[in-house]
């Protein structure tokens, strides 16, 4: 029982010592103003990120599925484009984050968004569910969601803890120690590992004011919802949504969220009629 405690005690101890409670975002008219606790700084996080990012495009490449249609690359990349100004609402470092996006010649219903801004369409998602503009600008703005709120960082950091205690353990029992390069698991928690359901959440508030912001109707944050549901035909959901809030209660947050940034639709889409 003694040795228990002290193993708890140092854990403990150590886990306190090594976390930073920091605001990774503006909370923006969503309101999304969760303090976060990291173990991992967010240059290392970003490196790995790059890293990965680069594997992992270069083996597209080499599979002949990276940017084989150029008018869907063209696409995407102009829905990108103006999404990604309006990071910083948010964070105005974003601005500063080496952007990209590429679209993978896969029949698979995802999209994801590495720390540092590294993204990825597939074209399983765009034809599959015949996705409109502002339907990718809700998946975009999703996906810059979580690297905005550092998600993948704040996932490297609960793993880097519970594996700090597994070695503590380890040490004073015998039993080996755990770990993994930054750049694995970045690649891991983005594509593998589905996040919370407040990570989801958070995602989604954010992601309606970005492309609200951009000119895109945050409306349509719910349509895209609504097919993902059909494309799962009441079955299992495409990997990325597997934790998602429940159908009903995500689509009343979704359209609650859209209608509360309906007002920086009009004005981004006036302005737009403005400068024309």
């Amino acid at each position: 029982m003694v040795r228990i405690l002290i193993v708890t005690s140092a854990a403990a101890a150590a886990l306190l010592s090594g976390c930073q409670t920091v605001e990774t975002t503006e909370a923006g008219v969503v309101g999304v103003d969760r303090d976060q606790q990291m173990m991992v700084s967010a240059e290392e996080v970003h490196a790995g990120s790059v890293k990965a990012y680069s594997q992992m495009m270069a083996e597209a490449r080499k599979k002949g599925v990276l940017d084989k249609d150029p008018a869907l690359v063209k696409r995407v990349q102009g829905i990108t484009k103006r999404l990604i100004p309006q990071s910083a609402a948010f964070r105005p470092d974003a601005a500063k984050w080496p952007w990209e996006v590429h679209v993978i010649s896969v029949d698979e219903v995802n999209a994801w968004c590495m720390p540092a801004g590294k993204m990825a369409m597939y074209t399983g998602l765009v034809q599959r569910l015949n996705a409109t503009d502002d339907e990718i600008a809700a998946v975009m703005g999703h996906e810059i969601a979580h690297a905005l709120r550092e998600h993948a960082r704040e996932r490297i950091s609960r793993q880097m803890g519970t594996e700090m205690t597994i070695g503590i353990v380890g040490a004073l029992f015998g039993i080996g120690q755990m770990g993994q390069s930054i750049a694995g698991t970045v690649a891991d928690v983005t594509l593998n590992l589905p996040n919370s359901r407040l990570h989801e959440t958070e995602s989604d508030r954010i992601g309606v004011e970005l492309a609200a912001r951009a000119g895109f109707d945050p409306r349509a944050a719910v349509t895209l919802w609504e097919k993902m549901s059909k494309v799962s035909n009441g079955g299992q959901p495409p990997k990325w949504l597997s934790t998602h809030p429940p159908h009903e209660e995500r689509i009343n947050d979704l359209r609650a969220y859209a209608e509360k940034v309906l007002p920086l639709y009009t004005a981004a889409r006036g302005g737009a009629a403005a400068s024309k």
